[in-house]
């Protein structure tokens, strides 16, 4: 699997997404406001790879910071909300956080030098957990779908969005390596083009049979039979099991529920938001119209037109046939069920 992330000495390595698929490059992030920089500019994206991200770079923060008592206490607080702040999405940003925060409230009477190395261990236990919890879901997953499998996918929840292997892609590795994967058709995913640059250049690396459609091609490839399951991620799972994900995943869902193909949902436990009993209640990020004005700086309209981006939109729980998590299959009526699977997480 690609590489997202590394350490370099006192530096963060992020692999900047922005670049794919035509040059693999690699980006030194030498301080927490940098680190922020690249989540919020979509270097690093996908909603376990920001979470995981923001985790190092707040290790990094105390790295060279030498303060104690209440200015530490103070500090820390002030790094966090830096973090918080850059992607109000994916919750999988917030947990990571809160991880890191009772690290740093058990450790806190440390010196620096040892904060510093217990809140980098975290990190990187963080990082390693994501590969074993996503190679989990992928098992889990695959069991859902037979040989020959057509599958759909929208934007990019793979290795590139995750610290290795995926979820909805995760799902699709497994079922590949046991030749179930026929075809996957892969939306290109307006207006950043995840599903375009990231998705297919995955797929492509892994040798698994993918297709590209653009969005608006999904309904009619459903009605000529060619889909026989949607596997998407996600970005936050409300109590009641409604989602938010990339744009567009709404649509994906309300048609799937027409030409009665399944819809499933994979994600890690780490993305459900048991504070939010419905999907409404989940922000949703708002991003530059430049987004949807230009592609690689290439005007594609009235430059002043007024744009409406909204990075996410909610697929309510009826539309979604299951979510497939590291610890099996949940099935509707969600709401009981996620209630079970959170005590069981605590």
């Amino acid at each position: 699997m690609i590489r997202n992330l590394y350490c370099e000495d006192q530096a963060l390595m992020v692999l900047n997404q922005n670049c794919l698929p035509e040059e693999l490059v690699y980006e030194k992030c030498e301080s927490p406001e940098e680190v922020v920089a690249a989540i919020k500019g979509l270097k690093v994206r996908g909603a376990p790879l920001i979470g995981v991200t923001a985790a190092f770079g707040l290790a990094m923060a105390f790295s060279s910071y030498s303060g104690t008592g209440k200015l530490r206490d103070a500090y820390f607080s002030r790094m966090k909300e830096l973090f918080a702040a850059a992607r109000p999405t994916a919750v999988n940003l917030f947990w990571a956080l809160e991880r890191m925060e009772r690290v740093y409230r058990d450790n806190r009477h440390l010196s620096p030098g040892e904060l510093a190395s217990c809140l980098r261990q975290e990190a990187q236990n963080l990082y390693e957990e994501d590969i074993r919890v996503n190679e989990a879901i992928g098992e889990q997953g695959q069991e859902l779908l037979g040989e020959g499998s057509r599958v759909m996918t929208i934007c990019n929840a793979g290795a590139l969005a995750t610290c290795g292997y995926g979820t909805a892609l995760g799902v699709i590795r497994s079922a590949a390596r046991r030749n179930k994967i026929e075809m996957v058709w892969a939306c290109e995913t307006r207006p950043v083009l995840q599903g375009s640059r990231l998705t297919v250049w995955e797929l492509w690396q892994d040798k698994i049979p993918v297709t590209l459609l653009t969005d608006n091609m999904a309904g009619y490839t459903m009605s000529l039979g060619k889909v026989d399951a949607v596997i998407t991620g996600a970005d936050r799972i409300a109590a009641n099991g409604d989602t938010a994900n990339k744009i567009g995943t709404y649509s994906l869902a309300v048609l799937a529920k027409y030409h009665g193909i399944p819809f499933y949902v994979a994600a890690p436990l780490s993305t459900f938001d048991w504070n939010i009993e419905q999907g409404g209640e989940i922000p949703i990020e708002e991003r530059s119209a430049e987004e949807v004005r230009t592609i690689k700086g290439s005007c594609l309209t009235v430059p002043a037109v007024n744009v409406f981006n909204p990075a996410f939109d909610i697929t309510p729980e009826h539309l979604i046939t299951a979510i497939i998590c590291e610890k099996g299959i949940i099935r509707p009526p969600f709401g009981a069920a996620i209630k079970i699977w959170g005590r069981e997480d605590e």
